[in-house]
């Protein structure tokens, strides 16, 4: 039997990187799976890419109320209840404190932090019983970067918001966690308006600074996700880094 058979999985952002890796295990593994993406380019690559499968592509804006309203719609209709929700669309951006304005800040809130809290309210009803809930959030969280203020709070209040609702969900048994991701190969680098040469500069940055030496991948990104919602079952209100020691210091020998 397949590791994922039967199972029936929402991934908001899975139309490429970390969320992709998701969907693209849990449908190896005989899941069925919706996914969300509000890039068309996206959205149609994903469309082409996974057709005969059993997956569902939906557009959708996870700052816009009325789209989150719609996703629940579609998912009590596609899927009914639901074994785990992925909560994993974010935008992000390296803008310093001096450069951020209140369009960016705003956009940024409306995505990471208060849209990913009124898709899981939607969508808690159809989680099913001792099912899962698993957040993207990332090591800048905890971090204190200048370019990265604005995106560092928006995580840091979706890590307390996870709590909160891992509070709200535990007497229906549904566990609630959180991957903070560092340096990971994607196609964005997870910085979307980077040029080519800014990009290089960042992966070369990313891995200067890791512990590790290298970018993770979306797949390793992908196996914490999946390890928390299927197998950590006496885990909640958790935070898992995935970030080569990037977020604990750790420190090469001399």
């Amino acid at each position: 039997m397949s590791k994922y058979a039967g199972k029936k999985v929402v991934v908001t952002g899975g139309t490429h990187g970390m969320g992709r890796a998701v969907v693209d295990a849990l449908l190896d593994g005989g899941a069925e799976v919706l996914l969300t993406g509000r890039n068309e380019k996206n959205i149609e690559a994903a469309r082409t890419d996974l057709a005969g499968r059993s997956v569902h592509v939906l557009r959708s804006d996870a700052a816009s109320m009325a789209d989150i309203d719609a996703l629940g719609k579609e998912v009590e209709a596609r899927l009914g209840q639901v074994d785990l929700l992925f909560v994993n669309v974010g935008i992000a951006a390296l803008e310093t404190f001096e450069t951020v304005t209140e369009e960016f800040y705003d956009r940024s809130f409306a995505v990471n932090t208060k849209g990913a809290f009124f898709t899981t309210q939607r969508l808690a009803p159809l989680v099913r019983d001792g099912g899962a809930v698993v957040f993207t959030s990332s090591i800048a969280d905890t971090g204190g970067d200048s370019t990265m203020t604005v995106y560092g709070a928006t995580k840091a209040a979706l890590v307390a918001l996870s709590r909160g609702i891992a509070s709200a969900l535990l007497p229906r048994g549904i566990r609630v966690n959180v991957v903070s991701p560092g340096f990971i190969d994607t196609p964005t680098m997870g910085v979307a308006d980077l040029s080519d040469a800014d990009r290089a500069a960042f992966r070369e940055l990313g891995d200067e600074v890791t512990p590790m030496k290298r970018h993770g991948s979306a797949e390793e990104v992908a196996a914490a996700v999946l390890f928390l919602a299927f197998e950590a079952t006496y885990t909640t209100g958790a935070r898992l880094t995935i970030d080569g020691g990037l977020g604990t210091a750790i420190t090469l020998p001399q």
